[in-house]
Protein backbone atom coordinates (compact mmCIF):
# COMPACT_ATOMS: atom_id res chain seq x y z
CA UNK A 1 0.00 0.00 0.00
CA UNK A 2 1.37 3.43 -1.00
CA UNK A 3 1.92 5.97 1.75
CA UNK A 4 -0.75 8.34 0.40
CA UNK A 5 -3.38 5.60 0.43
CA UNK A 6 -2.28 4.47 3.90
CA UNK A 7 -2.61 8.02 5.21
CA UNK A 8 -6.07 8.53 3.74
CA UNK A 9 -7.41 5.21 4.96
CA UNK A 10 -5.96 5.62 8.45
CA UNK A 11 -7.45 9.12 8.77
CA UNK A 12 -10.83 7.71 7.80
CA UNK A 13 -10.49 4.92 10.34
CA UNK A 14 -9.54 7.28 13.19
CA UNK A 15 -12.38 9.65 12.26
CA UNK A 16 -14.73 6.74 12.89
CA UNK A 17 -13.21 6.19 16.33
CA UNK A 18 -13.67 9.83 17.43
CA UNK A 19 -16.99 10.82 15.79
CA UNK A 20 -17.15 14.11 17.68
CA UNK A 21 -14.02 15.32 15.87
CA UNK A 22 -13.98 17.26 12.58
CA UNK A 23 -11.29 17.75 9.94
CA UNK A 24 -9.35 14.63 10.96
CA UNK A 25 -6.04 14.51 9.10
CA UNK A 26 -2.78 12.54 9.16
CA UNK A 27 0.48 14.36 8.37
CA UNK A 28 4.23 13.97 8.86
CA UNK A 29 4.22 10.23 8.20
CA UNK A 30 7.63 8.54 8.53
CA UNK A 31 8.51 4.85 8.43
CA UNK A 32 10.58 3.76 11.44
CA UNK A 33 13.15 1.18 10.37
CA UNK A 34 14.65 -1.51 12.56
CA UNK A 35 11.60 -3.47 13.67
CA UNK A 36 11.04 -6.78 11.92
CA UNK A 37 7.74 -8.11 13.23
CA UNK A 38 5.59 -5.05 12.43
CA UNK A 39 5.69 -2.16 9.97
CA UNK A 40 6.04 0.87 12.22
CA UNK A 41 5.21 4.47 11.32
CA UNK A 42 5.48 7.75 13.19
CA UNK A 43 2.74 10.26 12.29
CA UNK A 44 0.88 13.34 13.47
CA UNK A 45 -2.88 13.33 13.96
CA UNK A 46 -4.71 16.65 13.77
CA UNK A 47 -8.41 17.33 14.28
CA UNK A 48 -10.91 19.95 15.44
CA UNK A 49 -12.97 19.45 18.58
CA UNK A 50 -16.72 20.05 18.60
CA UNK A 51 -16.11 23.40 20.30
CA UNK A 52 -13.78 24.47 17.50
CA UNK A 53 -10.51 23.91 19.38
CA UNK A 54 -7.69 22.52 17.19
CA UNK A 55 -5.80 19.48 18.45
CA UNK A 56 -2.58 17.65 17.43
CA UNK A 57 -1.10 14.42 18.75
CA UNK A 58 1.89 12.30 17.80
CA UNK A 59 1.00 8.67 17.16
CA UNK A 60 2.67 5.37 16.32
CA UNK A 61 1.12 2.91 13.88
CA UNK A 62 2.16 -0.75 14.11
CA UNK A 63 0.88 -2.73 11.12
CA UNK A 64 1.33 -6.38 10.21
CA UNK A 65 3.54 -6.95 7.13
CA UNK A 66 3.11 -9.75 4.62
CA UNK A 67 5.68 -11.77 6.58
CA UNK A 68 7.81 -10.96 9.60
CA UNK A 69 10.89 -12.03 11.48
CA UNK A 70 8.70 -13.22 14.37
CA UNK A 71 5.22 -14.69 13.94
CA UNK A 72 3.16 -12.96 16.63
CA UNK A 73 -0.37 -11.87 17.50
CA UNK A 74 -0.98 -8.13 17.57
CA UNK A 75 -3.55 -8.50 20.40
CA UNK A 76 -0.88 -9.97 22.67
CA UNK A 77 1.36 -6.93 22.15
CA UNK A 78 -1.53 -4.48 22.49
CA UNK A 79 -2.82 -6.04 25.72
CA UNK A 80 0.66 -6.29 27.22
CA UNK A 81 1.15 -2.55 26.74
CA UNK A 82 -2.29 -1.86 28.23
CA UNK A 83 -1.58 -4.08 31.23
CA UNK A 84 1.51 -2.11 32.25
CA UNK A 85 0.41 1.41 31.31
CA UNK A 86 0.32 3.59 34.42
CA UNK A 87 2.56 1.26 36.45
CA UNK A 88 6.26 1.45 37.33
CA UNK A 89 6.98 -0.18 33.97
CA UNK A 90 6.88 2.74 31.50
CA UNK A 91 4.99 2.01 28.27
CA UNK A 92 3.09 4.11 25.73
CA UNK A 93 -0.69 4.39 25.90
CA UNK A 94 -2.57 2.14 23.51
CA UNK A 95 -5.42 3.79 21.59
CA UNK A 96 -6.98 1.50 18.97
CA UNK A 97 -6.59 -2.14 17.95
CA UNK A 98 -7.94 -3.41 14.64
CA UNK A 99 -7.71 -7.16 14.06
CA UNK A 100 -9.40 -7.17 10.68
CA UNK A 101 -7.87 -6.27 7.31
CA UNK A 102 -10.56 -3.99 5.93
CA UNK A 103 -9.17 -0.67 7.13
CA UNK A 104 -5.50 -0.92 6.14
CA UNK A 105 -5.18 -4.26 4.37
CA UNK A 106 -3.82 -6.03 7.45
CA UNK A 107 -4.29 -5.89 11.24
CA UNK A 108 -2.75 -2.98 13.14
CA UNK A 109 -2.84 -0.91 16.29
CA UNK A 110 -2.31 2.76 17.07
CA UNK A 111 -0.52 4.09 20.16
CA UNK A 112 0.66 7.40 21.51
CA UNK A 113 4.13 8.52 20.52
CA UNK A 114 6.65 9.02 23.32
CA UNK A 115 8.88 11.59 21.66
CA UNK A 116 12.28 13.06 22.44
CA UNK A 117 14.22 9.96 23.46
CA UNK A 118 16.64 7.47 21.93
CA UNK A 119 15.72 3.86 21.20
CA UNK A 120 18.46 2.00 19.31
CA UNK A 121 21.70 1.17 21.11
CA UNK A 122 23.94 2.98 18.64
CA UNK A 123 23.93 6.31 20.50
CA UNK A 124 24.97 4.73 23.79
CA UNK A 125 28.63 4.34 22.95
CA UNK A 126 29.40 8.07 22.69
CA UNK A 127 28.82 11.25 24.70
CA UNK A 128 26.57 12.26 26.35
CA UNK A 129 25.19 8.73 26.86
CA UNK A 130 28.50 7.06 27.63
CA UNK A 131 28.52 8.43 31.18
CA UNK A 132 25.01 7.17 31.95
CA UNK A 133 25.62 3.42 31.63
CA UNK A 134 25.65 2.58 35.34
CA UNK A 135 22.41 4.48 36.01
CA UNK A 136 20.74 3.25 32.83
CA UNK A 137 21.80 -0.35 33.48
CA UNK A 138 20.46 -0.30 37.03
CA UNK A 139 17.17 1.14 35.76
CA UNK A 140 17.00 -1.38 32.93
CA UNK A 141 17.20 -4.42 35.22
CA UNK A 142 15.04 -2.80 37.89
CA UNK A 143 12.24 -2.48 35.33
CA UNK A 144 12.76 -6.09 34.24
CA UNK A 145 12.44 -7.11 37.89
CA UNK A 146 9.18 -5.16 38.13
CA UNK A 147 7.84 -7.07 35.14
CA UNK A 148 8.83 -10.32 36.87
CA UNK A 149 7.12 -9.20 40.11
CA UNK A 150 3.83 -8.38 38.37
CA UNK A 151 0.84 -10.62 39.09
CA UNK A 152 -0.49 -11.93 35.75
CA UNK A 153 -4.01 -12.12 37.15
CA UNK A 154 -3.93 -8.56 38.51
CA UNK A 155 -2.69 -7.22 35.15
CA UNK A 156 -5.39 -9.13 33.28
CA UNK A 157 -2.82 -10.94 31.17
CA UNK A 158 -3.69 -14.35 32.60
CA UNK A 159 -6.95 -14.01 30.64
CA UNK A 160 -5.10 -13.26 27.39
CA UNK A 161 -1.97 -15.42 27.49
CA UNK A 162 -1.96 -19.25 27.55
CA UNK A 163 -1.42 -20.76 30.99
CA UNK A 164 1.61 -22.93 31.77
CA UNK A 165 2.59 -24.94 34.84
CA UNK A 166 5.74 -23.92 36.70
CA UNK A 167 7.42 -27.23 35.89
CA UNK A 168 6.58 -26.96 32.18
CA UNK A 169 7.83 -23.46 31.39
CA UNK A 170 11.21 -24.59 30.08
CA UNK A 171 9.86 -27.47 28.00
CA UNK A 172 7.18 -25.42 26.27
CA UNK A 173 9.65 -22.74 25.19
CA UNK A 174 12.37 -25.16 24.13
CA UNK A 175 9.87 -27.26 22.15
CA UNK A 176 8.59 -24.17 20.36
CA UNK A 177 11.94 -22.74 19.31
CA UNK A 178 13.39 -26.13 18.38
CA UNK A 179 10.34 -26.53 16.16
CA UNK A 180 11.15 -23.21 14.46
CA UNK A 181 14.68 -24.45 13.79
CA UNK A 182 13.35 -27.75 12.42
CA UNK A 183 11.05 -25.91 10.03
CA UNK A 184 13.34 -23.12 8.86
CA UNK A 185 17.02 -24.06 9.00
CA UNK A 186 18.73 -24.16 5.61
CA UNK A 187 21.98 -25.78 6.73
CA UNK A 188 23.13 -27.87 9.72
CA UNK A 189 23.55 -26.06 13.04
CA UNK A 190 25.69 -28.48 15.07
CA UNK A 191 26.53 -26.05 17.89
CA UNK A 192 22.91 -25.08 18.58
CA UNK A 193 21.78 -28.71 18.24
CA UNK A 194 24.39 -29.64 20.88
CA UNK A 195 23.03 -26.87 23.08
CA UNK A 196 19.51 -28.27 22.71
CA UNK A 197 20.70 -31.75 23.72
CA UNK A 198 22.38 -30.27 26.80
CA UNK A 199 19.26 -28.30 27.74
CA UNK A 200 17.03 -31.37 27.50
CA UNK A 201 19.46 -33.50 29.50
CA UNK A 202 19.81 -30.85 32.23
CA UNK A 203 16.41 -29.17 32.73
CA UNK A 204 16.11 -26.27 35.18
CA UNK A 205 14.06 -26.46 38.37
CA UNK A 206 10.39 -25.41 38.20
CA UNK A 207 9.87 -21.67 37.93
CA UNK A 208 9.75 -19.85 41.27
CA UNK A 209 6.57 -18.28 39.91
CA UNK A 210 4.75 -18.23 36.61
CA UNK A 211 5.02 -14.58 35.67
CA UNK A 212 4.83 -12.19 32.75
CA UNK A 213 7.74 -12.66 30.35
CA UNK A 214 8.41 -9.72 28.01
CA UNK A 215 10.16 -12.03 25.55
CA UNK A 216 12.62 -9.58 23.95
CA UNK A 217 13.94 -7.40 26.80
CA UNK A 218 17.28 -6.02 25.69
CA UNK A 219 19.20 -2.82 25.13
CA UNK A 220 17.60 -1.34 22.04
CA UNK A 221 14.01 -2.13 23.01
CA UNK A 222 13.43 0.79 25.35
CA UNK A 223 13.47 4.59 25.10
CA UNK A 224 16.19 6.31 27.12
CA UNK A 225 17.44 9.83 27.86
CA UNK A 226 20.78 11.53 28.51
CA UNK A 227 20.44 11.07 32.29
CA UNK A 228 20.03 7.29 32.33
CA UNK A 229 16.23 7.33 32.52
CA UNK A 230 13.98 4.85 30.73
CA UNK A 231 10.73 6.28 29.33
CA UNK A 232 9.18 3.43 27.40
CA UNK A 233 9.65 -0.33 27.20
CA UNK A 234 8.88 -1.42 23.64
CA UNK A 235 8.38 -4.55 21.50
CA UNK A 236 6.10 -6.75 23.61
CA UNK A 237 5.07 -8.94 20.66
CA UNK A 238 6.60 -12.10 22.20
CA UNK A 239 5.06 -11.54 25.64
CA UNK A 240 3.87 -14.73 27.34
CA UNK A 241 3.50 -16.38 30.73
CA UNK A 242 6.53 -18.33 31.90
CA UNK A 243 9.60 -18.39 34.09
CA UNK A 244 10.81 -14.80 34.74
CA UNK A 245 14.37 -16.12 34.53
CA UNK A 246 13.76 -16.47 30.80
CA UNK A 247 13.77 -12.67 30.43
CA UNK A 248 16.88 -12.33 32.58
CA UNK A 249 18.68 -14.98 30.53
CA UNK A 250 17.71 -13.26 27.28
CA UNK A 251 19.03 -9.94 28.56
CA UNK A 252 22.36 -11.71 29.22
CA UNK A 253 22.65 -13.21 25.73
CA UNK A 254 26.24 -12.39 24.69
CA UNK A 255 25.07 -11.04 21.31
CA UNK A 256 23.57 -8.14 23.28
CA UNK A 257 26.95 -7.22 24.81
CA UNK A 258 27.68 -5.03 21.76
CA UNK A 259 31.39 -5.68 22.17
CA UNK A 260 31.43 -3.98 25.57
CA UNK A 261 32.17 -7.09 27.63
CA UNK A 262 29.12 -6.88 29.89
CA UNK A 263 25.36 -7.56 29.71
CA UNK A 264 23.55 -5.11 27.48
CA UNK A 265 26.82 -3.23 27.09
CA UNK A 266 25.84 -1.41 30.27
CA UNK A 267 26.42 -3.10 33.60
CA UNK A 268 28.56 -5.86 35.17
CA UNK A 269 26.69 -9.13 35.46
CA UNK A 270 26.58 -9.23 39.27
CA UNK A 271 25.17 -5.70 39.45
CA UNK A 272 22.49 -6.49 36.88
CA UNK A 273 21.47 -9.61 38.82
CA UNK A 274 21.35 -7.67 42.09
CA UNK A 275 19.10 -5.01 40.58
CA UNK A 276 16.77 -7.66 39.12
CA UNK A 277 16.60 -9.65 42.34
CA UNK A 278 15.85 -6.56 44.44
CA UNK A 279 13.00 -5.50 42.16
CA UNK A 280 11.53 -8.94 41.43
CA UNK A 281 11.74 -10.53 44.88
CA UNK A 282 13.06 -13.63 43.14
CA UNK A 283 16.45 -15.32 43.19
CA UNK A 284 18.60 -15.80 40.11
CA UNK A 285 19.88 -19.25 41.09
CA UNK A 286 23.12 -19.67 39.08
CA UNK A 287 22.46 -23.03 37.44
CA UNK A 288 18.88 -22.14 36.55
CA UNK A 289 20.01 -18.83 35.09
CA UNK A 290 22.74 -20.56 33.09
CA UNK A 291 20.08 -22.85 31.59
CA UNK A 292 18.02 -19.87 30.48
CA UNK A 293 21.09 -18.09 29.11
CA UNK A 294 21.87 -21.07 26.90
CA UNK A 295 18.21 -21.30 25.93
CA UNK A 296 18.44 -17.64 24.86
CA UNK A 297 21.12 -18.67 22.37
CA UNK A 298 18.82 -21.34 20.94
CA UNK A 299 15.90 -18.92 20.73
CA UNK A 300 18.06 -16.23 19.15
CA UNK A 301 19.40 -18.62 16.54
CA UNK A 302 15.87 -19.76 15.73
CA UNK A 303 14.82 -16.16 15.13
CA UNK A 304 17.80 -15.39 12.88
CA UNK A 305 17.31 -18.63 10.92
CA UNK A 306 13.59 -17.96 10.56
CA UNK A 307 14.24 -14.47 9.23
CA UNK A 308 16.63 -15.91 6.65
CA UNK A 309 14.00 -18.43 5.57
CA UNK A 310 11.40 -15.71 5.01
CA UNK A 311 13.90 -13.86 2.82
CA UNK A 312 14.91 -16.95 0.83
CA UNK A 313 11.31 -17.97 0.26
CA UNK A 314 10.63 -14.53 -1.19
CA UNK A 315 7.73 -13.92 1.20
CA UNK A 316 9.29 -10.63 2.28
CA UNK A 317 12.28 -8.90 0.71
CA UNK A 318 12.67 -6.25 3.38
CA UNK A 319 16.43 -6.10 4.16
CA UNK A 320 15.67 -6.16 7.91
CA UNK A 321 14.82 -9.83 7.50
CA UNK A 322 18.11 -10.90 5.97
CA UNK A 323 20.36 -8.63 8.03
CA UNK A 324 20.03 -10.56 11.35
CA UNK A 325 20.92 -13.81 9.63
CA UNK A 326 23.98 -12.25 8.00
CA UNK A 327 25.10 -10.45 11.16
CA UNK A 328 24.20 -12.80 13.99
CA UNK A 329 24.13 -16.51 13.10
CA UNK A 330 27.87 -16.96 13.59
CA UNK A 331 27.86 -14.64 16.61
CA UNK A 332 25.02 -16.64 18.17
CA UNK A 333 26.95 -19.90 17.72
CA UNK A 334 29.92 -18.32 19.46
CA UNK A 335 27.65 -17.03 22.22
CA UNK A 336 26.34 -20.55 22.83
CA UNK A 337 29.88 -21.91 23.04
CA UNK A 338 30.73 -19.15 25.51
CA UNK A 339 27.76 -19.99 27.75
CA UNK A 340 28.65 -23.70 27.59
CA UNK A 341 32.23 -22.90 28.60
CA UNK A 342 33.63 -24.12 25.28
CA UNK A 343 34.99 -20.83 23.99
Amino acid sequence: MEEAELTTRLAGYIAGQIPQARDVAITEVARITGGASRQTYRLTLSWTEADGAPRRRGLILRRDPADSLIDTERRVEFEAYRAFHGTGVPVPEMLWLEEGSEALGSPFFVAEEIAGFQAGPGALWAAPYLETHAVLGARKWDILGQIARADPAATGLSEILPAVAAEDCWRRELDHWEGVLDADESEPLPIIRAAIRYLRANPPPPAQKVGVVHGDYRTGNFLYDTEGGVHGVLDWEMCHLGDPLEDLGWSFNPVWYFGRGMPGGLLPRDEAIAAWEAASGLRAEPEALKWWELFACVKGQAIWVSSARAWMNGANRDPILVYPAWALINAQDRAALHVMGRL
